[in-house]
């Protein structure tokens, strides 16, 4: 995908991501694809179908994705964000992990979904919506008046030093083979997806499921899209140009190559190769909104938001399931106003949601992408269950709740339980 000059290249770059996402956000509604969902259904009804879903969504992702760069075919390891960086944020993937499980727990859903609920009438998704914008916009952006972001008042000090410097890139391939890691990422990429694929259809339900086979394949298949797409549009002028451009490396190199600033966006991380992930970009809406629309600020992030309401709207439209939702009370509100807070610090903090930290970057094999999908869902099966027990002894303590919660997911000894299950 070659263009002669930087503005037809990233014009095709960003419609790209439009229309993936469209497609994204038509097969999430349509087959109710949700990572939240999916955990509710293995805590509440021990049914895996929907897990399956996502666990196939991976291992296409892998599975393209260690083929792909393997014969060279696109970049994952100099990506934005970073999944394979040497510095394994080890309490940002953690802490922000499960504080992004809660919170999509309590805000009926992730990221994504919020978008897709969005697309399909859901007024509190909106509110919702909102709440992760500012959040996460100034976790990474200085406040009013300041030098300070959300992240350097809060948590810098004392959660950057639980990171550990890694030798090498924090990849399976790369931790195991060090810096000669090609063929170790696709011994590995292969194995790990094959597992998968041997995990998800062993259940005859699953495979008689046309929307599970449906959202995993193309849900993959889309993130891999977007990788491909991120990693391949160049510049190529050959009358201009000594040599092929990449966008990121276009921007770098701005002052040398052009003549003036027309067209130049706003910051370069955001032309890096990358796929989809959805809180960062949520954020970028709100400063896309402040900055007054100005087109330097569209993102392939920010178009994959506008891409998936779209794709969304569209299905309800065709189902006829449109409709508008709003709170059913006070509490309603305020519960999904918590959800959404914890969802912007945590999306921030562990780099991702259950699509950019639990396919995209599970697709890298990045260990920080592994251990924030494993906080993501340990939250959020959690908060169910105290949720659960909550809802049946009325007068119980948090404490006895979250003990008893322990005591089921096998992390307590059963004599310490302090509810019974009805």
């Amino acid at each position: 995908m070659s263009f002669e000059s930087f503005s037809e290249a990233l014009s095709f770059f960003l419609w790209g991501a439009f229309i993936l996402s469209i497609v994204l956000g038509i097969v999430v509604n349509k087959t109710n694809f949700c990572t939240m969902g999916a955990v509710s259904d293995m805590v509440n009804m021990q049914d895996y179908s929907r897990f399956r879903a996502w666990l196939l969504a991976i291992a296409v992702a892998i599975f393209g994705v260690t083929l792909m760069e393997y014969f060279s075919m696109l970049n994952v390891s100099d990506t934005f964000p970073p999944y394979r960086a040497t510095q394994l944020i080890i309490g940002e993937n953690l802490i922000g992990g499960f504080l992004f499980g809660i919170g999509m727990t309590f805000a009926s859903g992730c990221g994504n979904k919020t978008l897709i609920r969005i697309g399909g009438g859901n007024i509190k998704s909106l509110f919702v919506f909102a709440v992760i914008a500012v959040i996460a916009y100034y976790m990474l952006s200085p406040l009013p008046g300041t030098d300070q972001t959300l992240f350097s008042l809060f948590f810098y000090d004392w959660i950057r030093p639980l990171s550990i410097s890694l030798t090498t890139q924090q990849d399976v391939g790369a931790m195991i083979a060090g810096n000669d890691a090609s063929s170790m990422r696709l011994i590995s990429g292969i194995v790990v997806s094959l597992a998968l694929l041997v995990f998800i259809f062993k259940s005859a339900d699953f495979r008689s499921s046309k929307d599970n086979l449906l959202a995993g394949i193309v849900i993959g298949a889309v993130i891999l899209g977007g990788w491909y797409l991120s990693s391949n549009v160049v510049i190529d002028n050959e009358e201009e140009l000594d040599e092929i451009y990449t966008l990121s490396d276009y921007y770098q190199n701005w002052a040398m190559i052009s003549d003036d600033n027309e067209g130049k966006p706003a910051s370069g991380r955001t032309l890096s190769s990358q796929s989809y992930t959805f809180i960062n970009p949520i954020g970028q809406t709100y400063g896309y909104i402040r900055g007054g629309l100005d087109s330097k600020l569209l993102t392939f992030g920010l178009l994959s938001v506008f891409g998936v309401i779209l794709g969304s709207f569209i299905w309800s439209l065709i189902s006829r399931s449109f409709r508008i939702e709003w709170f059913n009370d006070a509490k309603d509100f305020s519960t999904h106003m918590i959800g959404a807070v914890l969802m912007g610090f945590g999306g921030v903090l562990g780099l991702g949601c259950t699509i950019g930290q639990g396919i995209t970057g599970v697709s890298t094999l990045a260990l920080g992408s592994f251990l924030t999908l494993i906080a993501i869902i340990f939250g959020s099966a959690l908060t169910m269950k105290i949720q659960y027990y909550k809802m049946l002894h009325e007068d119980a303590s948090f404490a006895a709740a979250l003990t008893t919660s322990l005591v089921d997911m096998k992390l307590l000894p059963s004599a310490m339980r302090k509810l019974e299950n009805m």
